[in-house]
């Protein structure tokens, strides 16, 4: 449904670390790609490449200093791995639904999910959206109920390198913010993330922890706990090639959405999530919602006679709420992001579609949604 689809020099940056015998964790191609990603940035944005975008959120959550017994305000409508590291912390996520428009979360239940935590005694201690599919979440209203209680910010960008609001980059959002590079993305590393940040001494202590927190000595002594998050050399390569073909994959990814989008448009019961103003997405994943009533034809009957045809497609997030791991954890909602899975789905998405491909699942979905 996204496959990795490289660009022609990964392969040049592998190769040199190869001969330069830069195989070791750390090298010129982890330095390149840290410049590489904070120029496309821009804002002064300082980044540490990690081994994962999970890494990035359980760094961000450490260095924000939330600590075991903590609540964190999580987005519901996400991938485990923005809740989990919560949980590695020994926190408890507090999820808030979405809203309507953009499918993350809800500013106004953000506020309401706040206050009631306060009244109890228990002021969350960071705040976690995310920009599902590549759709910037409404930051700057999350932003401004966030500076309104004092609770800091951590952006899981992971499926929005590339996406913008009002010109700024997702990714530079927040506090701290988080990028994925999964083989799933818009580009990839095999395995690899971000954490980014405008404050450089809060990148520095990122790079520090995520490699084993070493302290100064000739000896190997530790004043902190510390992780093997970085990011290696060899992965590293592969993401510089993938930069220079990052232009490339947002106008073939938002391409695509387009194609679906005129396919599917004025169709009963067809909806898309459309960019509000001002907002650009990477259309890392197109999207769409089917109401059956409308349509004659619910989102598991498309899902099914794709699969039929060996096409991959799935339904939205499960919500965290609803996920059994995090069985009583607090909620605050309106039944948005439970409709949202109930009759949403992801089509394949790949920039490395060709066009007879696209073909086969337009048929597909001609002879379901009529």
């Amino acid at each position: 449904m996204s496959s990795p689809h490289m660009g022609g020099t990964e392969e040049n940056f592998v190769k040199e670390a190869f001969t330069t015998n830069w195989i070791a964790p750390l090298g010129p191609n982890v330095n390149g790609f840290e410049n590489d990603l904070e120029l496309f940035l821009g804002r002064g944005s300082h980044v540490a490449a990690l081994s994962s975008g999970t890494a990035g959120l359980h760094l961000g959550l450490v260095l924000l200093g939330v600590r075991a017994g903590d609540e964190v305000i999580c987005q519901s409508m996400t991938f485990s791995a923005t809740a989990n590291p919560i949980s590695y912390i020994g926190a408890v996520p507090v999820f808030v639904d979405s809203e309507v428009d953009t499918w993350n979360m809800s500013p106004v239940l953000l506020e309401e999910a706040i206050k009631d935590r306060i009244s109890k005694g228990k002021k969350p201690k960071a705040i976690v959206p995310v920009h599902l599919y590549g759709m910037p979440a409404k930051m700057p209203e999350i932003n401004e109920v966030a500076r309104k209680y004092g609770i800091p910010v951590l952006e899981d960008a992971a499926e929005a390198l590339g996406s913008s609001i009002h010109g700024q980059r997702c990714g530079t959002l927040a506090d701290i913010s988080v990028l994925s590079f999964n083989g799933n993305k818009i580009i990839t590393t095999s395995g690899g993330g971000a954490l980014v940040s405008a404050n450089e001494s809060v990148v520095k202590d990122a790079r520090f922890l995520a490699t084993q927190a070493r302290d100064e000595a000739p000896h190997y002594q530790h004043s902190r706990i510390g992780y093997n998050y970085r990011m290696s050399n060899l992965c590293a390569g592969v993401g510089r090639g993938q930069m220079q073909v990052l232009a490339d994959r947002i106008a073939k990814r938002r391409e695509i959405y387009g194609k679906y989008h005129t396919l599917l448009s004025g169709r009963k019961g067809i909806a898309f999530c459309n960019e509000p103003a001002g907002y650009f997405s990477n259309r890392w994943l197109s999207t769409i919602l089917i109401d059956p009533a409308l349509a004659g034809v619910s989102r598991e009957d498309l899902r099914l006679a794709l699969e039929k045809e060996n096409i991959e497609s799935r339904p939205l997030w499960k919500p965290m709420h609803m996920q059994p791991v995090f069985d009583g954890s607090p909620f605050f909602g309106d039944g948005t992001s439970e409709r949202l899975f109930a009759n949403g789905l992801c089509l394949p998405s790949g920039s490395n579609m060709t066009d007879e491909e696209m073909a086969r699942v337009f048929e597909v979905i001609n002879s379901v949604i009529k």
